[in-house]
């Protein structure tokens, strides 16, 4: 590893300590769970408060060459530095990831918790990306606002909520809007909840036509939203997270001319079942009211944030490509359901969905898509509550 790299410990891994054979003292560096840690035997002194040190502000060179003054062997410390990358433990950062942590030291301790996630060695560094990123979330639901949250303390740079709506007392959810943002602008209500979770994000409104890498849709049945037909038509992608009823739905994210669209996940309902288009006409007649128990919105959060940061990120294709995950209660393990392009539509360009589609988003998309049908519902009830 080049003496230029810039090493984090992250403050999670524990350092303890151990009597050695010969009476001197071991230090363990982690290895307290299910990862691979490091045994430094015998542990020199003072270097437990060395490794703690590792903030990721300081070169490898100068690590080393502070160390060397104060007593350590240079070559000794070292070998523990590329033992502690050989297991993971270490995470070697770009300068540019820590500007996001300039503000003062709580920035900092967060930057330094979150750094590890978005930093892979096969991969390099994902947090630039994510600072450069921009996600709007449209509605100021009950998921929406707690993923806008999540997503800012995950180091996306910009999150915008938009909302016209004014929060009421059944918008409440734990990292959300609160009891008392009854009556308030919920687009203002979610700001100040983003805010709280991540005081560096941009939350300032898009206008009409910005550029975003991704819409995140929260209102139940968003396949009726003009909104949809629109990031359709200028080629925005975009990802359905939402509570139906008692169901967290998550899915599909629709990358235009790449995917199956929401239009075709409608039509595939109503090929299989022909009463579909009058049932959904009920169910986006008007506005639906918050639901879901909390444990089932945050659950649906926590799967849209792997998902959305999946995208941002571009490790690989996202689970949710065509696809819908339901989070069903109690257990709220996810059911699949596959939404492939329908002949009908028109909205994938001929030979697009599959295994070498094109990307319209930061991912380079090699997922196979499923080409099967989803299941069909058995009957009007199961017809209202699958995925589109």
């Amino acid at each position: 590893m080049a003496d230029t790299a810039h090493p984090l410990l992250p403050p999670s891994v524990p350092l303890l300590r151990l009597a050695g054979p010969d009476g001197a003292e071991d230090v363990q560096v982690g290895g307290a769970d299910s990862t691979d840690g490091l045994l430094v035997s015998p542990g020199a002194a003072g270097l437990t408060g060395l490794l703690r040190g590792l903030d990721g502000h300081r070169t490898q060179r100068a690590v080393v060459t502070e160390a060397a003054v104060a007593g350590h062997d240079p070559a000794a410390l070292t070998a523990v530095l590329d033992g502690l990358r050989a297991t993971g433990l270490l995470v070697d950062l770009d300068p540019a990831d820590l500007l996001a942590a300039a503000a003062g030291p709580a920035a900092a301790a967060r930057t330094r918790t979150e750094l590890p996630t978005a930093t892979n060695r096969a991969s390099g560094s994902r947090w630039r990306t994510r600072r450069a990123a921009t996600v709007l979330v449209d509605g100021a639901t009950r998921v929406g606002v707690p993923l806008a949250a999540v997503l800012a303390a995950s180091g996306v740079g910009r999150v915008s909520v938009r909302d016209d709506g004014l929060a009421t007392a059944a918008d409440a959810v734990v990292g959300g809007l609160g009891a008392d943002d009854e009556g308030r602008p919920r687009a203002l209500a979610a700001a100040d909840a983003v805010r709280r979770a991540s005081p560096l994000t941009d939350l300032r409104p898009l206008p009409p036509g910005a550029p975003v890498d991704l819409v995140v849709l929260t209102r139940p049945w968003a396949a009726s939203d003009p909104l949809a037909a629109d990031l359709q038509r200028r080629g925005v992608a975009h990802l359905v997270a939402t509570v139906r009823g008692e169901t967290g739905v998550v899915g599909p994210l629709v990358v235009p001319g790449a995917t199956g669209c929401l239009r075709c996940a409608d039509l595939h309902r109503r090929d299989a079942d022909p009463r579909w288009p009058a049932l959904a006409a009920q169910l986006t007649a008007g506005e639906t009211p918050p639901g879901g128990a909390t444990v089932t919105c945050l659950a649906t959060v926590v799967t849209a944030t792997v998902q959305v940061l999946a995208l941002l990120d571009g490790g690989g294709a996202p689970l949710t490509l065509g696809t819908t995950l339901e989070l069903r209660p109690p257990d709220l393990l996810p059911r699949t359901r596959r939404w492939p392009a329908h002949p009908e539509c028109g909205c994938v360009h001929a030979g697009a969905e599959g295994p070498d589609a094109p990307s319209a988003a930061h991912s380079s998309f090699g997922g196979q898509w499923s080409a099967s049908a989803p299941p069909g519902p058995d009957g009007a009830g199961a017809a209202a509550t699958a995925d589109h």
